[in-house]
């Protein structure tokens, strides 16, 4: 008789947790973390209670989102008490431990090598031959069909009211055959749609000197405009473009240059701009390039040559100094701009930020009063553009379908249009989609209904 086979037994791998607090960009470094930790042999966790290990992913941009740092960081040790922390706020790594002096480590911002040796310490890991970990694009904390693309960390702006170059540094520019390398192997593994995220997007290069790698036989520039032409030469597997949109850009003269790309159809005819105010006062303030008024002109030759295009931008209200003057000054420059998606925030003075030092800061209840205002109004604006959108055919990109309807059966979905980055824009509610429908699939819908932000419509 045979003696039995024995099987091998794969050993229980560490578990990791993951919060992960902040903007897009933090959310692609913590993507990173765990891709890497799962090509060394961890699993995820869903929960506190699984987790060897707790990784909190930090923001540190507003003393609010400190605040919101700390509880999560709080809330991990209670619930686990292995607790890693890192991102943002891990510069602060002082105030970090005089508060929870049981963590395990803080690591800084994009310090991608140091949090995964903090976690090998931690709970090292155990090597593993007969199992591919890693799966094809990388571990996604994003759904499927869409993926931020960071092709730049630090900033070399010096804006008064920020913190993100003290606590990331200047420019640091990715190789852009890295860039293209990464969205190619992105869309192969089913991206639909690209968010290429930076802090400063039309800066991309500037540090390297545009330096020039070979892409495809050719050689390539790392330039916004190269990497823009580059990103719109991709295709899915069902052979067609993924949507790209730009998100941070500045309005520098070489961004002309994109419009045909998105006239074309090799860009989403999509714009991230992040103006902050219009007047010139508030501007010089808040040390920001004042050219409002040729940035309306540009705006205008945008429209011309790609009509479709849709602009987004955030402002800050109640900068100090702001009068009530500069506030009008800015709703005026809204009607003239017509922006089609608009985001405002309270001015928060945030600890080592120079605008904190600004004589003449404005009381919370004139900052609520304006915030209210300058919400009004962009919500009358977009209502007005989404309305001229019924009786429209656009193509959207479905998000979620939902479950059939129990009485008759029919399905809705929810999507977006060209004019939606997910989370942060309107969305579009599709009624009778089929069966069969996909998240990330992209379909041609009839706009039959519109409100101060969203879209209602069905396949066409």
């Amino acid at each position: 008789m045979c003696a039995p086979i024995m099987a091998t037994k794969i050993p229980d791998a560490p578990k990791i947790g993951m919060v992960s607090l902040g903007c897009p960009k933090n959310l692609v470094d913590s993507e990173r973390i765990l891709t890497k930790l799962r090509s060394d042999g961890y699993q995820m966790s869903a929960d506190y209670a699984g987790a060897d290990v707790v990784l909190v992913n930090t923001c540190g941009f507003l003393d609010s989102a400190k605040e919101e740092s700390l509880e999560a960081i709080g809330e991990a040790i209670a619930e686990n008490g292995r607790v890693i922390v890192t991102g943002c706020m891990g510069d602060e790594a002082d105030v970090i431990r005089a508060k929870f002096p049981q963590v395990l480590a803080v690591t800084g911002a994009h310090q991608y090598e140091q949090v995964v040796n903090a976690v090998h310490d931690a709970s090292p890991p155990i090597p593993n031959a007969f199992v591919d970990l890693v799966p094809e694009g990388g571990l996604k904390l994003t759904p499927r069909h869409y993926s931020y693309l960071k092709i730049s960390e630090g900033c070399n702006h010096r804006c008064s009211f920020c913190i993100i170059p003290s606590i990331r540094g200047d420019l640091v520019s990715r190789r852009i055959d890295a860039v293209l390398r990464e969205a190619e192997k992105l869309v192969a593994a089913g991206t639909k749609e690209l968010l290429v995220i930076s802090q400063d997007t039309s800066a991309y290069g500037v540090d390297t000197r545009h330096d020039v790698r070979q892409w495809k036989g050719r050689d390539i520039r790392a330039h916004m405009t190269d990497l823009a032409r580059e990103l719109g030469q991709l295709r899915t597997t069902e052979g067609r473009a993924p949507w790209v949109r730009l998100h941070y850009v500045y309005p520098y003269p070489h961004v002309d240059q994109v419009i045909p790309l998105m006239a074309d159809g090799l860009l989403t005819p999509y714009l991230d701009i992040p103006f902050q105010h219009a007047a010139p006062n508030v501007l010089k303030a808040m040390k920001r390039p004042a050219n409002e008024a040729k940035v309306l002109d540009r705006i205008r030759k945008w429209r011309a040559i790609c009509p479709d295009i849709a602009i987004r931008s955030s402002f800050v209200v109640g900068f100090p100094g702001e009068t009530e003057a500069d506030f009008q000054y800015l709703l005026d420059w809204l009607d003239e701009a017509q922006l089609d998606r608009v985001g405002a925030f309270r001015f928060e003075p945030v600890e080592g930020a120079a605008a904190n030092a600004l004589p003449d800061a404005v009381p919370e209840e004139v900052k609520e009063e304006r915030y209210q205002r300058i919400m009004e109004k962009t919500a009358a604006i977009s209502a007005a553009k989404l309305q001229a959108k019924i009786g429209r055919i656009l193509p959207v990109i479905i998000d979620e379908v939902g479950e059939p309807d129990e009485e008759d059966g029919s399905v809705g979905a929810t999507a977006r249009s060209q004019a939606d980055a997910p989370e942060i824009d309107g969305n579009v509610f599709l009624r009778d989609v089929g069966e069969g429908r996909r998240a990330g699939d992209i379909v041609d819908i009839l706009v039959e209904d519109a409100d101060d932000h969203d879209l209602y419509g069905v396949p066409a």
